[in-house]
């Protein structure tokens, strides 16, 4: 039988395996930076690089401010102890910018993925043409990176988090907030330029809000040795996302993971999508408040209100989070048996509620995956970590494509 090859890309030149070698390097600093100090040895010892060739990557990462070096550390072991190592707390960092539907947040991200800026604004973005929510957005955008200035930090691009269907720029679908075939990344990117006469443009990337606090989650979050989980946030909507390995699957058009309109009742109320029954209209924060009776207060008021009448253990707050719950519990079973993740992470508004959320979703999980290895309490449905939320993840997504190749964020030259 003739075997079929596949051709061979070309060779790699010195530039490019050095660049490759920089973004090895300034991975292993900084996440050896997590663990305690780094050295140029230990460095070696972990990409697998000879010390000499080391020293030489870690002086031009050093020379481009993306390192920085401090006194001796003792590893304990023969031999004259090394200067640690870590990444700099200045220098380029990136811009998160979620765009909700009761609010916009926005935060800078260093490269050691701390969050170094936040600012929030809590505002009904239903009634309002998607321009003037993105322009508003950018306006809070252009104060955050007054702020990000003011602590040395040069954000070297943006990311939005969306809620809905995200490809190619552009909000293909956001229901709950009335969006169609909006071109967000162009709008908000053009607005963000005009409040910064004098400025290079910032580069733009956008992407689901569910997705970006999956990647918060399993960046930031407490998640341990978990790679594999379904992520689902609760606000307006229901949002969720899945990382197999530790990758996050996005499907063939970049729509995986829209678990809030899986139907759950054909003949149950009309959802902002067009269907009947969906499971946000069980779940979501709106019918959330519906259910326990929770009239005129919405966004975070609502919500803490319904935690404190749970708390006091009011029969209709109760019985509404119970219900959603079993409704969770019941459409996640599915995904289970279909994905196998190692956990559930619930987050948004769920996270509060999960003293009174997470039994009867885990009941229902426990009675409905097939594969036996579910059960009760098994801590495989767990609360998100405060850390995992989308704009901490949108700023982390630029902060990745920076530790991918330093060389293209360096400073320029006279900068």
């Amino acid at each position: 039988m003739k075997s079929i090859l596949t051709p061979l890309g070309p060779k790699a030149d010195k530039d490019t395996v050095r660049r490759h070698n920089l973004s090895l390097v300034l991975r292993a600093v900084r996440d050896e930076g997590e663990r305690g100090d780094a050295t140029r040895a230990g460095v070696a010892a972990r990409v697998g690089l000879t010390r000499a060739a080391v020293s030489s990557l870690v002086e031009q990462l050093m020379d481009s401010g993306f390192l920085t070096e401090s006194g001796k550390t003792f590893s304990g072991q023969a031999g004259r102890p090394g200067t640690a190592l870590k990444v700099a707390r200045t220098g380029p960092a990136g811009l998160g910018v979620e765009i909700n539907i009761d609010y916009v947040s926005v935060c800078v991200v260093d490269l050691a993925g701390t969050g170094r800026v936040r600012q929030t604004e809590h505002l009904d973005n239903r009634g309002a043409p998607a321009d003037e929510s993105l322009a508003r957005a950018a306006r809070l955008a252009a104060r955050t990176l007054e702020s990000a200035y003011e602590q040395e930090l040069r954000p070297v691009g943006a990311a939005l988090a969306l809620p809905g269907l995200v490809s190619g720029g552009s909000v293909r679908q956001a229901p709950n907030l009335g969006w169609n075939e909006v071109p967000a990344q162009e709008l908000f990117a053009d607005a963000l330029a005009a409040l910064r006469p004098g400025h290079p443009a910032l580069p733009v990337a956008s992407e689901n809000e569910a997705n970006l606090a999956a990647l918060a989650e399993l960046w930031f979050g407490g998640l341990g040795d978990v790679r594999s989980f379904l992520y689902l946030t609760g606000e307006i909507g229901v949002g969720g996302a899945l990382v197999l390995n530790g990758e996050l699957l996005r499907g063939a058009h970049g729509f995986a993971g829209e678990i809030g309109h899986v139907v759950v009742d054909p003949t149950g109320p009309e959802c902002r999508c067009g269907s009947r029954g969906c499971l946000e209209q069980y779940a979501g924060q709106a019918a959330l408040l519906r259910a326990a009776g929770i009239e005129g207060i919405g966004g975070a008021s609502g919500v803490l209100e319904l935690e404190r009448r749970a708390a006091a253990r009011d029969p209709r707050a109760v019985a509404a989070i119970g219900e959603a719950g079993r409704m969770l519990g019941r459409v996640l079973s599915g995904a289970v048996n279909l994905v196998d993740p190692d956990a559930v992470v619930l987050g948004g508004i769920y996270r509060g509620l999960m003293p009174w959320l997470a039994p009867p979703a885990d009941e229902e999980l426990t009675g409905r995956v097939v594969s036996g290895l579910w059960s009760t309490g098994s801590g495989r449905l767990r609360a998100s970590s405060v850390a995992g939320d989308a704009a901490r993840g949108a700023a982390a997504l630029v902060v990745q494509d920076v530790l991918d190749d330093p060389v293209a964020y360096a400073e320029p030259s006279g900068g």
